[in-house]
């Protein structure tokens, strides 16, 4: 899908910012299938991450919406494995700095920066060269224009997502899919709200506490 944004004439083509993001996830996870895999998440141990990911707004919220962004993240492993069964992982929190942030909405382009100081990670247990996760994560954006149009400029975010590294030797390939909502919280009136499903994918590094 391609959307006009009516301000500039400026044309976002989505589906070929989610074909890209596919498609070098994809090669990256091949190249990392030859070699000997990390560890991945263990206690004590810490993760570093570059991630960017996109997506469209979907309904609930401001329509007609695409989002763009760029983070850099920084986790701590804190448990060894609990819970049974498929359930069975381990607990991480993390932190985001997002300093590339664009909203591509029907009247203009935001540009903004974001920082997310808890993301509430449950990694499950690998299997194989993958190791499987659900996060639920918030912080704030500030941007140039408000968002949504005629809100304001100051919003807070939430999200939920399901992905997967892919372990390589040294590093790990990231891939998922998130839920994003974005709210001033009553901060501006209206506040009709914006939410999102997106794709992410991210290149990082999972290292041991233990000396």
């Amino acid at each position: 899908m391609t959307r006009t944004n009516g301000s500039a004439g400026f044309v976002f083509p989505y589906s070929l910012l989610f074909s890209f993001l596919i498609i070098f996830f994809l090669m990256l996870a091949s190249s990392a299938a030859f070699a000997q895999s990390e560890s991945g998440p263990e206690e004590g141990g810490h993760e570093v991450q570059v991630w960017t990911g996109g997506g469209h707004s979907v309904p609930g919220g401001t329509s007609n919406t695409g989002i763009f962004d760029l983070g850099l993240r920084y986790g701590w492993v804190i448990t060894g494995p609990h819970l049974p069964g498929f359930l069975r992982g381990r607990f991480e929190y993390a932190v985001d700095a997002e300093p590339a942030y664009l909203i591509f909405q029907p009247a203009n382009t935001a540009y903004g920066v974001g920082f997310n100081p808890f993301a509430l990670k449950w990694n499950f247990e690998r299997r194989g060269r993958l190791s499987p996760y659900f996060e639920l994560s918030g912080g704030t954006l500030f941007t140039d224009h408000s968002v949504p149009t005629y809100t304001n400029v100051v919003n807070f975010t939430s999200a939920a997502a399901l992905g997967t590294h892919v372990l390589g030797a040294k590093y790990n390939w990231s891939v998922e899919v998130r839920y994003l909502h974005i709210s001033n919280a009553g901060l501006a009136n209206p506040n009709p709200g914006l939410n999102t499903v997106q794709v992410r994918v991210g290149v990082g590094r999972f290292w041991s506490g233990r000396k």
